[in-house]
């Protein structure tokens, strides 16, 4: 259950990020293609100097980050497949020894000092 749920949360929170990062990228890549065309302005102004900005951070976004978080979540996807086994085999043998630890409480209605 543990494994699902990291990879679960990893995928629609990777998902949700790496769309969220390059539509951000896009944008400032696209104000500034706005405002180099002759709106608000157009070049030399302080607007075109935010924008020139806004690109140089929008550009990571949109090229590299969010393309990367693609290859971050198959490679959690990849990594719980082959633990998958190993965390299965851990979670029944501590479900064995969690159970003859406590197999007599019940009918002693007591709890261990």
């Amino acid at each position: 259950k543990m494994l699902g749920g990291l990879l679960a949360g990893s995928i629609s929170s990777g998902f949700l990020l790496a769309v969220t990062m390059a539509n951000a990228g896009g944008a400032w890549d696209n104000a500034k293609k706005y405002v180099e065309a002759g709106n608000l302005g157009g070049k030399g102004t302080e607007i075109h100097k935010a924008a020139v900005i806004g690109d140089t951070v929008g550009d990571p976004l949109k090229d590299t980050s969010g393309p990367a978080l693609n290859i971050l979540v198959k490679l959690m996807a990849i990594i719980s497949v082959v633990f998958a086994p190993v965390v299965t085999e851990q979670s029944a043998l501590d479900g064995v020894l969690f159970n003859k630890a406590f197999s007599g409480l019940a009918a002693r209605d007591e709890v261990p000092p």
